[in-house]
């Protein structure tokens, strides 16, 4: 079943056939690239979700990265979760995917964003109408990319992370 998964896989995307000519459980930068993008759409929308809402509330730098964290992991699993009921999965064996898949990219992805916001001097006291309120977020994602992205292949490379979601594919 696991051959067939793959080549299923290789079959439907074109962009990576056998993994762009890698070896059986390699990583093309391809394939993490296109999965740390899907992390960062969902982690992105909860992020800047989380900030504008606890920005406009007035809550505090903690409270509100708290909410941008909480929702950033909400929106990743989301669109997981979303894609492999699409695929036939119940919702049970959805959720177990998606937090295989996805948990450690996240994770990795809202360290080091938040990081750089919590450590660009004035970002999160700047308001939402600031440059540097949006600068600092948007930067901290260009950069969370640039990290992630590594840390994907590594797990893909591994049958980890969002290999787990290819074989649902």
């Amino acid at each position: 079943m696991n051959e067939h998964s793959h080549s299923a896989h290789a079959h439907r995307s074109p962009h990576a056939p056998h993994a762009a000519g890698t070896a059986p459980g390699g990583a093309t930068w391809a394939t993490a690239v296109r999965a740390t993008l899907h992390c960062l759409t969902g982690c992105a929308v909860g992020e800047i979700l989380g900030m504008v809402i606890g920005t406009a509330l007035m809550w505090g730098n903690a409270a509100t990265m708290v909410l941008a964290i909480a929702l950033a992991f909400l929106f990743g699993y989301s669109l997981t979760l979303v894609a492999v009921v699409r695929a036939g999965l119940s919702l049970k064996a959805a959720v177990k995917v998606a937090l295989a898949a996805d948990t450690v990219s996240i994770a990795v992805m809202e360290l080091v964003d938040n990081g750089i916001i919590a450590l660009t001097p004035g970002a999160m006291e700047a308001g939402l109408a600031d440059g540097l309120f949006w600068s600092a977020l948007l930067g901290g994602f260009v950069v969370a990319f640039l990290v992630t992205a590594p840390v994907n292949k590594w797990m893909i490379g591994r049958g980890k992370g969002h290999a787990v979601v290819h074989a649902h594919h």
